[in-house]
């Protein structure tokens, strides 16, 4: 059977359905974006508007809060559903649980629901429509009361949200909770200027808009380093080449090596003033940092590769940073010197 249009134009029902789909396809790579050839998801899109800063850290706020509500109850409840996405770089099993998904879908559907021009990155991988998906609210009263009248407003196209649903899933399947965070980070032009940790377990937010203001607890937070000896902290599945890099580095300083897990954490323990500096010596993903340092950069602190490069967080970039990392408080720069004289030599 065939429609005859206007000026007598016979269609067919094939032609039709070409047509649907064509729409259909045209419509998911402009509004959905793609999945990127690496691990995780890039979610861009191909039209523009703008947007107020303070609404998609607000956002950030209230959807990494409640992502973090879910993947406490579902470590509570026992509900993993723990699989393998393979093992890392340093040959430890890197799980992938429900935890994980869940929270990515809250996230990554808030967002697009909220703001569907933005660029959002993620550690998970998962297409699924936002119909029905309520959006976050978009003014916290915290952030609201640092903006003092002057709205930063910025292009989606030079906006980034990068995303980790659940840092620290190994220690996550393992109870070890006081190092799990769920993370969002708002990058202009491949800058952090926004960034928010949530400690689901510990019931903290923690959260910084560079160069306009920053959570109470934040301020409360930050201590001092001690002289008599050098506080490191890493991974725990590296800790050991890196007591035998900083040892000699560092040397005759008193040089104490701690592991821990998350990225997340382990920037939150150098605010605090209880590590004077996060040293990662093999490739990490954007998305467990990109928070941390727009945290530290709001805070006077300092985060680099290992080389003292700025990483770039926009979205075209490739997610894996593969020049290490270097985060403190204070004397960067004399650090990452000492780190790199020994990584030469």
């Amino acid at each position: 059977m065939a429609i005859r249009g206007p000026a007598g134009i016979s269609i067919s029902n094939t032609g039709i359905l070409l047509v649907c789909i064509c729409v259909l396809m045209l419509f998911v790579y402009t509004f959905r974006g793609s999945i990127s050839e690496q691990t995780g998801a890039v979610y861009a899109t191909k039209y523009d508007r703008d947007y107020k800063i303070s609404e998609v850290l607000s956002a950030a706020i209230y959807l990494t809060e409640k992502a973090g509500r879910k993947v406490r109850e579902i470590r509570e409840e026992d509900e993993l559903d723990e699989q393998s996405k393979g093992k890392t770089k340093e040959g430890v099993n890197d799980p992938l649980t429900q935890g994980d998904m869940e929270s990515h879908r809250i996230l990554v559907k808030g967002f697009m629901k909220a703001f569907p021009a933005l660029n959002i990155v993620s550690e998970e991988n998962e297409i699924e429509g936002i119909e029905g998906v309520v959006p976050p609210s978009l003014m916290h009263p915290d952030v609201l009361s640092k903006v003092h009248g002057i709205e930063e407003v910025v292009p989606a196209k030079d906006i980034t949200v990068w995303i980790d649903p659940l840092d620290a899933t190994k220690e996550y399947t393992e109870r070890l909770t006081e190092y799990v965070t769920v993370m969002a980070c708002v990058a202009i032009g491949g800058k952090p200027v926004a960034g928010v940790i949530r400690k689901p377990f510990e019931d903290q937010t923690y959260w910084a808009w560079v160069d306009h203001g920053t959570s109470t607890n934040l301020v409360d937070l930050h201590g001092s380093h001690e002289e008599d000896k050098l506080r490191v902290i890493v991974s725990l599945s590296h800790a050991g080449d890196v007591k035998d890099t900083a040892t000699k580095a560092f040397a005759p300083q008193e040089v104490e090596v701690t592991g821990a897990g998350g990225a997340g954490y382990k920037t939150i323990e150098v605010i605090k003033g209880t590590q004077d500096v996060y040293v990662h010596n093999t490739l990490i993903k954007k998305w467990d940092i990109c928070a941390g340092e727009a945290i530290l950069d709001a805070m006077g602190g300092k985060q680099t590769d290992l080389r003292g490069q700025a990483i770039d967080y926009s979205h075209e970039r490739d997610p894996k940073n593969e020049h290490g990392l270097i985060a403190t408080m204070h004397d960067h720069e004399n650090y990452r010197q000492k780190l790199q004289s020994i990584s030469k030599s």
